[in-house]
């Protein structure tokens, strides 16, 4: 068998191969990933904190604005004619009952209608994550039955907004023996949104609080 003999310059160029591989070889078991690979994570995570510092600094300097702009819109909540007229609960109770009375009166012109009993509502039950208070009264009326669709549908379309809950018709069983005609004995729960509070919207944060904050997330 004939020994394999390589030249002087394909000796050399094999070594110089053999010495990159090798090279290579130590640079990713000795250097990339004990290094060079745990510093460019590093990088890769300062560039995150920065653009993220850069974001909380952003909505730091927007703060200011955004509280006039909730003070606005809580301001134009509060002029809403949707609420009721009063920001407190049993002065808004007594506009209901005095709403309905208004109502009944002027809807008599296609029948008898009459309020037979008002009573308000202390600490209506609201609807869990309901964001406003309610004020609410129970009514009972006697009423022709023209009279009573044009109640109900006078109070449901006005303004401010009142919600109607807990119908009950029915006719005297006593008065219809005696009167074929009478009236429909009605009974519901009348309530609305209580007006909210004008408060103070929270203060401004001052030039030097937010100037630390900036700062705190630099550092």
């Amino acid at each position: 068998m004939k020994k394999l003999s390589m030249s002087p310059r394909d000796s050399r160029v094999a070594a110089i191969g053999l010495l990159l591989l090798a090279v290579v070889i130590a640079y990713f078991v000795l250097l990339h990933w004990w290094f060079v690979a745990p510093l460019r994570q590093i990088r890769s995570d300062m560039v995150d904190l920065r653009d993220t510092q850069i974001r909380f600094a952003a909505a730091i300097a927007e703060k200011p604005a955004l509280q006039q702009r909730i003070a606005a819109l809580g301001a134009g909540q509060a002029a809403s004619s949707a609420f009721l007229a009063e920001d407190d609960p049993n002065t808004a109770a007594a506009d209901l009952m005095q709403r309905v009375v208004d109502v009944v009166g002027s809807h008599t012109q296609s029948g008898s209608c009459t309020v037979s009993q008002k009573v308000p509502i202390p600490n209506p039950p609201a609807t869990p994550g309901e964001p406003y208070r309610k004020a609410a009264v129970s009514i009972n009326l006697s009423c022709d039955i023209e009279s009573l669709a044009q109640v109900l549908q006078a109070l449901e379309q006005g303004t401010p907004y009142v919600f109607i809950d807990d119908l009950s018709i029915y006719r005297n069983p006593v008065a219809t023996q005696q009167n074929q005609a009478a009236p429909l004995e009605v009974q519901f729960t009348l309530s609305g949104y209580v007006r909210p509070s004008h408060t103070a919207s929270p203060a401004a944060p001052t030039p030097g609080t937010t100037a630390a904050s900036s700062e705190g997330y630099r550092s």
